[in-house]
């Protein structure tokens, strides 16, 4: 007969969570005399092995003295038919399933795909899954963690006791895994993982499709959301030659409730949605809604990867914020950040006691300016966990794209490092040349998998093609935000008007690369916090000045080449600084300067999008002409946006607060113009210089044949179109 006792060693292990092979021990063995069932259940009084569908006593298990391991012979034809526990537990029974009597959960096309970091969809696989087993309901569980002595699933429902669910290594990928019998959605749970130096260590779950509100740290086991198929017409209004003007979000900050009380994701869906299709906006951007244990990060330092913040509500409350978007022909952009995360104790930061998920060198995985940990785009691993997010949110969400956080700095090894401070690549470079394989592998993998979907890339340096396909030696993004172009045009719009002249290169020098990408106009959040200021704030002169400058900001934002964002509140020139603590300045709308501001964004809009010559050739050349580009003195411009089938629209814009009659402007053919929009009107509080109709007179001017004589508003835009 066998010895039902483990060596005293074992047992000492499995007591003190140490056994790096529970599986081996614990659960049914067979053996000549029956079947040999061991159970580590701490504070179990007796325990008896029952038929697991009639409840019949098959035997019961003896306790190993000075410990809390029972075992027994149970006879096989029974018992492996499925059997269960009945624990006594002094105070009250239970009837428990055993965990250690199941198979593996990840099959062997997984553990070789996952091995080699080419799984498409990690996140079908690792993480807490919801499932059946041998007819028993529960959640598989599967973590990463190849250098751990001992991965345990502990949770509400083992008393958060790293002993009684502790799992079994996949050697092959590193890979440790359970089945946890009678689990269900809404159980807490998070990984002990016992690290190679002794350091017993309390995790996240990377793979978390839910967690619980900071201050906790527990993940929440929820259903794998469901596939959702692109609805007609997205993948053709995200295309570069649609019309995109992207409305940026803060969830937590956009309105509150009574002041203070943050809207929840249904809210939202009934109150952001409506404004912003009103608005004549095309697309939603979300600042991140990755679950992050800190407010104040705005969502750009995230833990749980695969998890809306629960801060809105739940993953099924997102998902219907989402559908409610494009009910109203709305897309949704997520903010995505793959560039770092933070240093707390229950994130990815030396995940099983090593630098897993970071690269080990602090001169390559640690961030100094935002003191957070940066990814290891070497290790196949961590590049398959991050391509496989960006195609979950797409996929599992429905969301129309990502645009991609803090790229510069995953670019170059050398970003915010002074000499000495970074590690070269293998030829000594500054480029990180696995960043920009993994960036590649990203946007090929989307392009691929979700056709239609969109990545943007915030990208701050004049890498070379960043928004060209990766076989042609780009990075595969669709867009790139123009920070350049930001960065010029506002210098140039707080500048005293008087002084503007001087400065006039900062309006035409972004022509000289406009089409070198395809670009993306920003006005971000980026522009209105830390001392920046607001947007209105930035304006010179006097309040009329800041509100016509403002809106000859956005006129000229509008009529340039490139796809457009804007940041909420500037479309109703909010006056104090962003605060992410609080709901934006909706009150101001009581007043008709602020009200004529956000009729002047929805008109440009409805106006942008109306006309084909504003949008279709934003990405080509032929799409832009000059008309003026040297009057310096009255820091005048004008240009031509055309479309594909020849159509076009004239923009003329006066920086200066003097109007500026008489002015004769060249236009590509002879007619009848009319103004299709004027920054200036009355309507959204402006001074009312128009024009009306205007023909055109056969006087060549600014290399045309024909002209016509206008007056040019001041602080102002001017579109005009053939009557």
């Amino acid at each position: 007969m066998p010895s039902l006792l483990l060596p005293e060693r074992e047992v000492h292990a499995l007591m003190r969570a140490e056994h790096g092979d529970p599986f081996a021990v614990l659960g049914p063995h067979e053996t000549r005399d029956g079947l040999l069932v061991r159970a580590l259940l701490p504070g179990a009084q007796s325990v008896a092995v029952v038929h697991t569908r009639t409840g019949w006593p098959l035997a019961l298990l003896s306790r190993q003295e000075g410990s809390d391991l029972f075992a027994g012979l149970v006879p096989a034809a029974e018992a492996l038919l499925g059997y269960s526990f009945q624990v006594d537990w002094g105070t009250h029974s239970s009837r428990l399933e055993d965990p250690y009597r199941f198979a593996f959960v990840l099959g062997a096309t997984d553990v070789w795909l996952l091995a080699e970091g080419t799984h498409l969809r990690p996140w079908e696989r690792l993480g807490a899954h919801l499932c059946e087993m041998d007819g028993v309901k529960g959640v598989a569980f599967a973590v990463w963690a190849p250098n751990a002595r001992r991965v345990s699933v502990v949770g509400d429902f083992n008393n958060w006791d790293g002993r009684r669910h502790m799992m079994r290594l996949r050697r092959e990928c590193g890979v440790w895994e359970i089945f946890a019998p009678q689990l269900a959605t809404g159980d807490g749970y998070e990984f002990e993982i016992l690290s190679a130096q002794g350091e017993v260590l309390r995790k996240a779950d990377p793979f978390a499709f839910s967690s619980r509100l900071r201050p906790e740290t527990a993940c929440v086991v929820a259903p794998l959301p469901a596939p959702v198929a692109m609805p007609p017409g997205r993948a053709a209004a995200n295309g570069r030659h649609a019309p995109m003007s992207i409305y940026e979000v803060h969830l937590g900050s956009w309105r509150r409730k009574n002041g203070h009380e943050w809207l929840d994701y249904r809210d939202l869906a009934d109150t952001l949605v409506p404004y912003a299709r009103d608005m004549g906006f095309t697309h939603i951007e979300l600042l991140p809604v990755s679950e992050h244990p800190f407010d104040g990060s705005w969502g750009y330092q995230p833990i749980g990867l695969y998890a809306p913040t629960s801060r809105f509500g739940t993953p099924g409350d997102f998902r219907h914020l989402v559908e409610a978007a494009h009910a109203a022909g709305l897309g949704v952009i997520l903010d995505w950040v793959p560039a770092h995360f933070p240093t707390d104790a229950h994130g990815l930061g030396r995940f099983d006691g090593t630098a897993l998920y970071e690269y080990a060198d602090p001169r390559e995985g640690f961030h100094n300016d935002w003191k957070t940990f940066i990814f290891n785009y070497g290790r196949t691993e961590v590049r398959n966990y991050l391509v496989g997010n960006a195609l979950y949110w797409l996929e599992r969400y429905g969301v129309d794209g990502l645009r991609v956080d803090a790229v510069a700095s995953v670019l170059y090894r050398d970003y915010s490092r002074e000499p000495g401070e970074w590690v070269p690549n293998i030829h000594g470079g500054r480029e990180n040349l696995e960043a920009i394989d993994f960036l590649r592998r990203m946007n090929q993998v989307v392009g691929v998998e979700r056709p239609g979907a969109i990545t943007l890339a915030e990208e701050s340096t004049s890498f070379p093609g960043v928004t060209r396909p990766p076989e042609d030696g780009g990075l595969g993004f669709h867009y790139k935000w123009n920070m350049g172009w930001m960065n010029d045009t506002l210098a140039y719009a707080g500048i005293d008007p008087v002084h503007r002249k001087h400065h006039h290169q900062k309006i035409t020098f972004g022509l000289m690369y406009a089409h070198s990408e395809n670009f993306v106009l920003p006005l971000s959040h980026d522009e209105v916090v830390h001392g920046k200021g607001s947007m209105f704030g930035r304006m010179p002169g006097d309040e009329w000045q800041k509100f016509a400058g403002l809106r000859n900001l956005y006129g000229y934002l509008w009529a340039y080449p490139g796809k457009k964002l804007l940041f909420m509140g500037n479309e109703f020139a909010q006056v104090a600084e962003w605060n992410a603590d609080r709901s934006l300045d909706w009150h101001l709308l009581e007043q008709a300067p602020h009200q004529g501001m956000r009729r002047l964004v929805r008109d440009l809009n409805n106006v942008y999008r109306h006309f084909p010559a504003l949008h279709e050739l934003d990405t080509e050349r032929a799409g832009f002409e000059w008309l003026v580009h040297d009057d310096r003195e009255q820091s005048v411009f004008a240009f031509v946006r055309r479309a594909r089938d020849g159509s076009f629209v004239v923009a003329v814009c006066n920086f200066t607060p003097l109007p500026r009659h008489g002015y004769r402007l060249g236009v590509p053919v002879a007619g009848a113009y009319r103004e299709a929009i004027n920054t200036d009107g009355t309507v959204y509080g402006g001074s009312g210089v128009g024009n009306g109709v205007v023909d055109s007179e056969p006087v060549p001017w600014h290399g045309r044949a024909d002209s016509i004589l206008i007056s040019v508003p001041p602080l102002a835009t001017v579109m005009w179109v053939l009557a």
